[in-house]
């Protein structure tokens, strides 16, 4: 995992809030129950547990499926007050400490999720399925401190694949399992077999139950990828209008318009998903990372189609986000300066930005900024001095992860190889920089380009065309479109180099535009 994506997604937390979840057939009524305010979907949880304890269940597990965990807790809650021996409350609760997408639990969250889990095998469920749902659980939140999380997630998909198999019709097990899928430590074509085996389960899914929130959440990640994202956009689309309450619900479609480059969507949606996680904050039902994490996106697409002044608007409205701490404040404004720098090519501000204070982790993206930002404006020692600053908060920050379980490589990081290779130009090291610049966009190639991030294979563009060579700097900036499309500078610098190359003029998407 890139360090700028580590910076720039902010850690999600939840946004609170109650939902309408439709028609609920229930075992024991059949009746239509609705928990009160709000949509987020539709969903129809079976269960043994007293009929009371039905709409905050259907509520729970609702809310889960849009990875509102705390808010998701609490509905458990609420269904184990109205029935004690309820097992699948538990089981819910459980669930509800597990972040897979966003975080690793850690050690008090896996106690506390397997004494949850204790507590709900030993009220005995009284049909099949809930009994498998709680063992699979249960194979996650193993008693045992040496297992790694590799094999935590490995037997929790085991077992949900077989709820699945066990209960096609239900569409809560296919959701649960195609999540796990998507939640697999993989990379490569493992990575991709998963996500291809979770989208044909998912779209499945979504074809039989439309408003179902996990079917069209779950497919929106596991089509964030450059490769897949188009097989995400219908779902990308819908997602908001089945769960319009939820701010990650207006949210999560811009990962889709992100990878495709379609800003003004993204735009929207992120200014619909801000104005939300407020409003939750204020009336304490959320806090501020969901509008944080929305506001990331939105200031990237902004610097997509030229809007500098609304991005410099959302760096200066970070500080009036409610319940935002000073050290959020700081941190976030960090991150996105050093956005806004480099995508404005103002290499004179990202090589004077200021690093946070705290953790090496949250320093990182701002040394790669200044690194870059030094060394493209000529100051070759301060160049030098912030790549071996980077190394420093990378190998820290690489020591921090690997304490909290996280598979980290043993390579050189691609920011750090993009910070020397021009480091390595700005010496006039230009065959090195090339060099070394070719083998981060290489290796990004392989891994896969985050898609909040200037690719390598566009700097390699930029790199070429100071070096004189337009021809294979419009290679470089039409393969880093393919996977990065709509990119401003791809755009611009293909057409460029195009113009010196001598070449006819590349047909590009216009900026923001629809595609």
């Amino acid at each position: 995992m890139r360090l700028k994506r580590n910076v720039l997604s902010v850690t999600l937390a939840v946004l609170s809030g109650a939902v309408c979840l439709g028609a609920q057939e229930h075992h024991h009524t059949g009746a239509t129950e609705a928990a009160p305010g709000g949509h987020l979907g539709q969903v129809s949880f079976s269960n043994s547990c007293a009929p009371a304890a039905e709409a905050p269940l259907n509520q729970g597990v609702a809310l889960l499926h849009s990875f509102q965990y705390e808010a998701s807790d609490l509905a458990f809650k609420r269904a184990a007050a109205q029935d004690p021996d309820c097992a699948i409350a538990y089981w819910g609760q459980a669930m509800t400490l597990w972040h897979g997408l966003w975080e690793r639990p850690q050690a008090a969250s896996l106690a506390t999720g397997h004494d949850e889990v204790q507590k709900a095998e030993s009220l005995k469920a009284k049909t099949a399925r809930e009994r498998e749902y709680i063992a699979a659980a249960a194979a996650f939140y193993q008693d045992d401190s040496k297992l790694e999380y590799a094999a935590r997630a490995m037997a929790y998909s085991k077992a949900m694949g077989q709820v699945h198999q066990h209960y096609l019709e239900d569409g809560d097990a296919a959701a649960f399992y195609a999540l796990s899928l998507i939640d697999l430590p993989a990379h490569g074509a493992a990575d991709l077999a998963n996500r291809e085996n979770a989208i044909a389960i998912l779209n499945t899914l979504f074809a039989a139950e439309p408003d179902h929130p996990g079917a069209a959440h779950y497919l929106i990640h596991a089509c964030d990828t450059p490769e897949l994202a188009s097989q995400g956009l219908d779902a990308a689309r819908r997602y908001a209008k089945i769960a319009p309450d939820s701010a990650h619900a207006l949210h999560m479609p811009s990962h889709i318009f992100t990878r495709l480059g379609l800003w003004q969507e993204s735009i929207a949606s992120n200014i619909a998903s801000a104005a939300a996680a407020a409003e939750a904050t204020k009336m304490h039902l959320g806090d501020e990372h969901y509008q944080l994490h929305a506001m990331t996106f939105l200031e990237y697409a902004y610097l997509q189609i030229g809007q500098n002044a609304a991005a410099q608007q959302v760096i200066d409205d970070v500080t009036s986000v409610p319940g935002v701490t000073t050290g959020e404040i700081e941190h976030t404004q960090a991150a996105f300066r050093a956005t806004y720098a480099l995508e404005t090519h103002d290499w004179k501000m990202a090589a004077a930005l200021e690093p946070p204070s705290g953790a090496p982790g949250v320093q990182q993206m701002t040394w790669w900024a200044r690194a870059i930002g030094a060394a493209r404006s000529g100051d070759v020692a301060g160049a030098r001095s912030d790549v071996d600053k980077l190394a420093g908060a990378t190998a820290a920050a690489h020591a921090q992860s690997k304490k909290e379980g996280y598979d980290v490589s043993g390579e050189k990081s691609i920011d750090q190889l993009e910070a020397e290779a021009w480091l390595a130009w700005a010496e006039g090291r230009h065959d090195d920089g090339l060099a070394t610049l070719r083998a981060a966009a290489d290796r990004e190639d392989r891994e896969g380009v985050d898609s909040l991030t200037m690719p390598a294979r566009e700097m390699l563009g930029d790199m070429l065309m100071e070096s004189n060579q337009p021809a294979a700097a419009v290679t470089a900036y039409q393969t880093a479109l393919k996977e990065s499309p709509n990119r401003r500078d791809g755009v611009h610098g293909q057409e460029l180099a195009t113009r010196a190359a001598g070449q006819p003029a590349a047909r590009s998407t216009p900026s923001g535009g629809s595609k």
